[in-house]
């Protein structure tokens, strides 16, 4: 008896063992993992929009149920992100999001007080130095899809010059803030554009906001005043197209492309096209390697060749041939034939850039100090700057010739 108890005892600590290594982190435990999402803003803001429809479609792939994921809306980018993840380790989450740059300082607070915990800051950028591996970071390559949409644009403003509408090949861009992740967009944007008008120039305006309806709105109406025929932008409200479906409406030659959203309820015959992100791909690619129990990565990417961007529905407007045209380009991205900051194809004061180190240490909060030491790297070799590479977030910062960003936005 006591030496079939004992067998008894032995198996049951096997089988335990099992349960252990596979754990909240197994497959078979994947209706017991609990999931914290930290949102920006809701369902009613184009850049959040995106992420809950990406996070939802990645849920349906690894098997995650609603009720095991708690949402967290319009949560601010201070002290109140950091307690919300808190709240979020306490109800027994074991893997946090959020979606917001913002966000980042205060979700690797919480990492570093909640070891057992993983957190993955959308779009931030220190994961890879701040020593933690408990923190993750994602963001797709926007910059192909930010290309590619200035392909539709440029297309759009060749027609315009071609049958003499236009003869200025001026474009406005209503910018969110002067950070990397924003010039890294316009600038691939830009160049798309110049792939198919060289001769055309761009001005910036920048909002001050992720997500300003009015701001965006003026700003855009702004750009349109001093000239600009095509409005791109990398702002999160409907703001800037609805301004420019109106100046279309009243006779302006002015048409729009949008970041994020499908523009073309707000703007049916002035948008184009918008860059998007398919944030489910890299959503879908966390969560499943957190599933499996594996090491993740502090870096997440996707683009093209990852089904990780995409651009949004042609409009009506669009020139004739954009569609093929798009294929071609994005086959070439797809290829490697094509290169979105070719070196060849833009300069700096003048000058080509043949080198170019960036200091990949991140600042803290306020940007008074450096924060997390990081490697100085090369970024250009093989002809093109290599974005995206390094870090998943955007590190492009060059302030290339043809663009001016304004600082008096009077008109």
């Amino acid at each position: 008896m006591k030496k079939f108890l004992a067998i008894a005892l032995c198996l049951v600590m096997v089988l335990a063992l099992c349960a252990c290594k596979t754990g909240n982190n197994g497959k078979d435990n994947n209706d017991k993992i609990k999931v914290g999402v930290i949102l920006v803003g809701d369902e009613n803001e184009g850049y959040t929009a995106a992420h809950i429809e990406g996070f939802k479609e990645a849920m349906k792939n690894v098997g995650i149920s609603e009720d095991q994921v708690t949402w967290k809306y319009v949560i601010h980018e201070n002290a109140e992100c950091y307690d919300t993840a808190s709240d979020l380790v306490e109800a027994g989450c074991k893997i946090i999001f959020s979606n917001s740059y913002g966000h980042q300082s205060y979700m690797v607070q919480a990492a570093q007080e909640n070891p057992g915990v993983v957190f993955c800051p959308a779009t931030g950028d220190t994961a890879n130095v701040c020593g933690l591996p408990n923190v993750v970071n994602l963001f797709p390559y926007t910059y192909e899809s930010r290309y590619v949409s200035g392909v539709v644009a440029g297309m759009k403003l060749k027609e315009l010059m071609d049958n003499g509408t236009v003869t200025d090949p001026y474009i406005g861009y209503v910018g969110a803030y002067p950070y990397a992740e924003v010039v890294s967009g316009y600038t691939a944007f830009f160049l798309g554009i110049r792939s198919i008008v060289p001769e055309a120039h761009m001005d910036v305006m920048y909002t001050s906001s992720w997500f300003d309806l009015n701001k965006e709105n003026e700003t855009a109406k702004a750009l349109m005043a001093r000239g600009c025929v095509i409005i791109g932008q990398h702002a999160d409200s409907t703001g800037a197209p609805s301004a420019v479906e109106a100046a279309l409406a009243e006779g302006k030659v002015a048409y729009s492309v949008g970041y994020n959203i499908d523009m073309l309820k707000v703007a049916p015959t002035a948008a184009l096209t918008s860059a998007q992100n398919n944030w489910s791909v890299l959503y879908t690619n966390v969560l499943r390697d957190f599933l499996d129990g594996k090491t993740m990565q502090h870096d997440y990417t996707a683009g093209y060749n990852d089904n990780g961007v995409m651009i949004s529905a042609l409009g009506s407007s669009c020139a004739p041939g954009t569609a093929e045209k798009v294929e071609e380009v994005i086959a070439g991205i797809k290829a490697g034939t094509l290169h979105v900051f070719d070196i060849n194809t833009f300069t700096v004061g003048g000058q080509k850039m043949e080198s170019y180190v960036f200091d990949f240490s991140t600042m803290n909060a306020d940007y008074t100090a450096v924060q997390y030491e990081g490697q100085k790297i090369e970024t250009i070799s093989d002809g093109y700057f290599h974005e995206s590479v390094y870090r998943s977030a955007p590190y492009f910062d060059l302030r290339i010739d043809g663009i001016t960003e304004l600082t008096d936005t009077s008109n």
